[in-house]
């Protein structure tokens, strides 16, 4: 009769949380768990009859799931689950430590983070429609592999192009070059950034010129030897790009963003190449020392010339990661205060997570290629 009433008290608390909560739209098909209930709190759920301690870990302490491990509870039937408070709505990165060891959750897809394949999951927002599909035309994300002489290996770079693309065969479009964070890499803006349902949305509104993204992997180096990625950008991926794809093969139809790693290769690579950018995007990028005078080579020293060559300089970072919210935001005034030219947006509430990022680019790409 004991395990009749487990059962059938199993069954019962099955059917309220699915009363409460809904399977998370990043699980793999048919897993009930994790499950997001409406009011943002989310339930973990993992098998492991053997196991004597396991914990949720969230990926990082800039993340919108709270600080891990956080410890799971262990149930009769060797199953633990854990609740959590209610999350920052967006997509997090998350696995589970089994006495000690990561594993990711069996019911969620993975995703390239943390230098490896990694838990994840989205929580909706409701005023995330804007990185959502809808019912407009869409573009398509291509694999374009190229080769690489400076490393001596093919390389494969994502491509956007616009819904028109195919059609208008006669138009050439501006680029937009792309760049991930530290363990992510050229599927992350795709993948977990929605960048082409973000551009879709834009394009169909018109908030901006239908244009094409080139998202490549931030790393070109052997073992421990020096990041040589912006060899391989200048050198290789572009000429291949403009080769390949219609492109307005010019510095003034050329522009380069990036998030946190990406953020501060862009800096590096765009501010010291403005024969080939004319747009800078910098999302969450860390900044330590920032002076008007030194940095990147006296680049701002010459306001005027600057502001001449450099069409936008966008700095962003979301008010929730204050070790780099502080720093982008004072290097803003700084440079405001020696006659450069450019724009700080924060997003309200997220942190150092792909959230931030999504609603960079939606700030961003809409103020690119506005000189025709």
């Amino acid at each position: 009769m004991r395990s009749v009433s487990l059962i059938l008290a199993l069954v019962c608390v099955g059917m309220e949380t699915q009363e409460e909560g809904s399977p998370a739209t990043t699980n793999v098909r048919g897993a009930g768990y994790p499950q997001i209930g409406k009011d943002g709190r989310i339930t973990f759920w993992l098998k492991a009859l053997e196991a004597q301690r396991v914990e949720l870990q969230p990926g990082g302490d800039d993340n919108g799931l709270g600080r891990g491990p956080i410890a799971m509870n262990r149930g009769e039937d060797g199953t633990w689950s854990v609740t959590t408070p209610a999350a920052v709505p967006g997509f997090h990165y998350y696995w589970f430590l089994v006495d000690g060891v990561a594993v990711n959750d069996p019911g969620s897809e993975t995703f390239f983070g943390w230098g490896r394949q990694t838990s994840g999951i989205e929580v909706p927002d409701p005023e995330g429609t804007f990185y959502e599909i809808r019912d407009v035309p869409h573009g398509a994300v291509r694999a374009h592999w190229y080769w690489s002489p400076v490393m001596n290996e093919w390389r494969r770079a994502f491509v956007y192009t616009p819904p028109d693309y195919d059609v208008s065969i006669e138009s050439r479009y501006p680029v937009l070059y792309l760049q991930h964070g530290a363990g992510e890499d050229e599927r992350g803006w795709s993948s977990q950034g929605r960048a082409n349902f973000i551009m879709d949305n834009l394009i169909a509104e018109g908030a901006c010129r239908p244009m094409i993204v080139v998202m490549d992997r931030g790393y070109a180096q052997q073992g421990r030897e020096e990041n040589r990625f912006g060899e391989v950008l200048l050198g290789e991926l572009i000429p291949s790009i403009d080769g390949a794809f219609r492109t307005r093969a010019d510095r003034e139809h050329r522009a380069m963003a990036g998030l946190s790693m990406g953020g501060a290769q862009t800096l590096q690579i765009a501010l010291m190449n403005r024969d080939v950018f004319s747009h800078i995007g910098v999302f969450s990028a860390p900044l330590r020392g920032f002076d008007t005078e030194g940095a990147y080579g006296g680049v701002f020293r010459d306001a005027e010339r600057f502001n001449d060559r450099v069409a936008l300089l966008w700095l962003g970072a979301g008010t929730e990661e204050p070790r780099i919210h502080g720093p982008l935001k004072a290097a803003h005034e700084a440079l405001k205060g020696a006659g450069i030219e450019s724009v700080f947006v924060e997003s309200e509430g997220t942190s150092h997570e792909w959230q931030t990022w999504r609603r960079a680019l939606r700030d961003f790409v809409p103020r690119l290629f506005r000189e025709e």
